[in-house]
């Protein structure tokens, strides 16, 4: 994998997050965006949280965190639950799906437990509500910011091919995703990725 020259990796963060916003079209507001880079900053270097965030089935870890009587702890809960489903299906989706697990069911998980912290914000007015609830914006745009997870991801892998090894595993996920971005790399490298009728290479 090509090491990065930058002034710190949140500053990295920001122009990969910036850059797969812009290929997937995602509208987002600035403190959105803040947010996905201070999420890959915190997966990045993984503290107790982020090593937990999906240790158990996440219908077990929604319901727990709803019916959490601390409200400190139940917002942190939903949060946190929020922020690995947003990573887990951006980053590893196609290890989900491999197990069975619909994606719509991860981000139905997801949506559901942000916008259960934002329920538990107070505001002083709707208006300000509409631009202060990060939350809720992370809630109704969900599926987007998985999809921007998911290009940053295709884009990490595409940048790390050192040997035929990387090029096997790129070309894998391409399989599974149909990625622009993976079907690049590959072309780059001398292969030309073309699906049969069936899915099949041809």
């Amino acid at each position: 994998m090509p090491i990065v020259a930058t002034d710190s990796i949140s500053s990295y963060f920001h122009d990969v997050v910036e850059d797969a916003l812009k290929a997937r079209r995602v509208d987002a507001t600035e403190m959105a965006s803040t947010y996905l880079v201070a999420l890959l900053t915190d997966f990045a270097r993984p503290d107790v949280r982020a090593g937990q965030a999906l240790d158990r089935p996440v219908s077990f870890l929604l319901d727990e965190a709803l019916h959490t009587p601390d409200a400190a702890e139940r917002f942190e809960r939903l949060r946190s639950l929020g922020d690995g489903v947003l990573y887990s299906c951006g980053f590893f989706g196609d290890h989900f799906e491999a197990k069975g697990v619909e994606q719509s069911y991860l981000v139905g998980i997801g949506s559901v437990a942000y916008g259960g912290a934002s329920s538990m914000l107070r505001v002083p007015s709707e208006d300000a509500a509409r631009r202060l609830d990060i939350y809720r914006e992370l809630a109704d745009k969900f599926t987007s910011f998985v999809g921007v997870f998911a290009e940053i991801a295709d884009s990490t892998a595409a940048q790390a091919v050192a040997g035929s090894r990387d090029l096997l595993k790129v070309y894998e996920r391409w399989l599974k995703t149909g990625s622009d971005r993976l079907a690049l790399a590959l072309t780059s490298h001398g292969l030309v990725p073309m699906r049969g009728a069936k899915g099949t290479l041809q």
